[in-house]
């Protein structure tokens, strides 16, 4: 492990940590609300940054073994673990993307070093090394704790995410959320307090 992979680390495991912070002010009522990804509600994106750990995570597994591995059956599978997810009162919600996450950090903990130059395979993507695994699951977090317009915005980003080079899709990903127009971020409804926060999950550090 090299120092740039064990920043990648450090810096999953922290917006881990500030997104579930997040997920356990979110009331059962808000869940259900609009996002700011149109169509998409509150819920919905949590689902889908679960069910995405879960896609990497098989990716991982496959390069451990040097053998591929596809994220998820199919489309539609995908779509309907997504909706499965986005169904779950907020505390088994909550429970789902935090466990989704520490399955994650484990495998990738786990992964030997000569696994991560395996090449693995996602639907409608070029082939790309496992080792952008880490890069790619740092910004779906980043991005989607933004789009669940409960007080996280990329004002909020640490300057190591919010100015680092980053490949396309991604780059223009993260200028989205940048660039998103007031009359958006004010039609989405803001949250209602928590009566009583459960404690969030700790993911803890990701390094061995």
């Amino acid at each position: 492990m090299d120092a740039a992979q064990r920043q990648l680390y450090d810096q999953i495991d922290d917006a881990t940590q500030r997104l579930l912070g997040t997920v356990r002010i979110i009331t059962e009522p808000d869940l259900r609300q609009p996002s700011l990804l149109p169509g998409w509600t509150r819920a919905r994106v949590l689902a889908h940054l679960a069910r995405g750990a879960d896609a990497m995570r098989n990716l991982l597994i496959g390069a451990r073994s040097g053998q591929d591995r596809p994220a998820y059956a199919s489309g539609a599978a995908r779509d309907a673990d997504i909706e499965r997810g986005a169904a779950q009162e907020a505390k088994d919600l909550a429970a789902d993307v935090a466990d989704s996450a520490m399955a994650l950090r484990t495998i990738a903990r786990q992964l030997p070093d000569q696994a991560w130059a395996y090449s693995v395979r996602v639907p409608g993507l070029a082939p790309f090394p496992a080792a952008q695994i880490l890069t790619r699951r740092l910004v779906e977090v980043e991005l989607h704790h933004c789009d669940l317009a409960a007080g996280y915005g990329p004002a909020d980003w640490p300057d190591s995410f919010a100015s680092s080079q980053l490949e396309e899709p991604m780059a223009t990903q993260r200028q989205d959320r940048v660039s998103r127009p007031q009359e958006l971020l004010d039609s989405v409804p803001p949250l209602r307090p928590a009566r009583v926060p459960p404690r969030p999950r700790n993911v803890g550090p990701l390094t061995s």
